[in-house]
């Protein structure tokens, strides 16, 4: 009788293995296909002798103002995070949507350790640096 007993307690952890070891499968491919679908390529941006003339102000205010802190043509991060693909995304890297008006108000007012730029930048320069960032 106990030889019967301990041939059933293999047997159930035989059985809980098999179905963990099916849990553990299905849950890594349904992170991997998520993770698959969530990494679409962003289009490349714009080349620098395609911007009009807003856009290549925008892009002279960016390397004066912005560089410093944000690479505009890698996806690599400086002290903040790459500028590439910015308004491509639904949002910021803060979590705020993706559109003129948060990004305005993060270059005037800055967020978590962006300085803001408010006093240094006129409504003109916003404008093209943001006609600029659309074409990342």
């Amino acid at each position: 009788m106990a030889r019967r007993r301990a041939g059933c307690r293999w047997l159930n952890r035989c059985t809980d293995w098999v179905e963990n070891n099916w849990m553990i499968r299905a849950s890594f491919l349904l992170v991997l296909l998520c993770a698959l679908a969530g990494c679409k390529p962003l289009p490349p941006p714009t080349p620098l002798e395609q911007l009009n003339t807003q856009q290549m102000h925008g892009h002279a205010v960016f390397q004066a103002r912005c560089a410093q802190c944000h690479n505009d043509r890698t996806d690599k991060p400086l002290h903040g995070p790459s500028m590439l693909g910015v308004f491509k995304r639904p949002s910021l890297p803060s979590g705020a949507p993706a559109n003129d008006e948060r990004v305005t108000a993060t270059i005037l007012h800055g967020h978590g350790l962006m300085p803001a730029m408010g006093n240094t930048m006129d409504q003109q320069d916003i404008e093209d640096l943001l006609a600029y960032l659309h074409t990342l």
